[in-house]
């Protein structure tokens, strides 16, 4: 079951799938692919033993997202092996990983929803009406559990830099 109007896209209200991801659960399960010379799958297992940070975009080829992705992979290169950063997306592997090398995001690893939305579904954050994921950030800690939870009520909004970096940084 879907929540209707939990955020907007250009002012029109819009559902989101499954439950909102709550702080102190664990993470939810999901299955992102990523190209690293072949389709490789990336889950929350493989995110265990470092704090983690999640940035959810809608598409990489918008400036909005664009913009995210940047700004974080700026604020987390001096984190470098002590951090996983993930960017997550429904824009195909391929598509991610020629937009991480043309603009040099060296600090983020991009994984991808496209296969079977598992990532949109169980963290709450597909947009029903668009078939995108909505704009979030997310913390883990080292055991997987969820510190930080932001959905952007307004998907072409940034989200806030600023309080998910400072809860990333609490983890270290």
């Amino acid at each position: 079951m879907g929540r209707s109007g939990a955020v907007t896209f250009k002012g029109n209200p819009m559902t989101l799938a499954g439950e909102a991801v709550q702080v102190g659960s664990a993470a939810p399960d999901f299955k992102l692919h990523y190209y690293e010379g072949g389709l490789k799958t990336l889950t929350p297992a493989d995110l265990k033993g470092k704090p983690t940070i999640l940035s959810v975009v809608p598409s990489l080829d918008t400036g909005v997202c664009q913009k995210q992705t940047k700004k974080f992979n700026e604020e987390l290169g001096a984190l470098g092996g002590h951090i996983n950063a993930v960017t997550v997306s429904l824009d195909l592997p391929f598509a991610m990983n020629r937009f991480c090398g043309a603009e040099s995001i060296s600090n983020l690893r991009s994984g991808s929803d496209y296969m079977d939305r598992s990532f949109g579904h169980h963290w709450g954050v597909l947009i029903e009406e668009l078939m995108l994921l909505a704009r979030a950030a997310f913390v883990l800690d080292k055991d997987g559990r969820v510190v930080y939870a932001e959905v952007v009520s307004e998907v072409t909004n940034e989200p806030n830099y600023e309080a998910a970096l400072a809860a990333l940084k609490a983890q270290l």
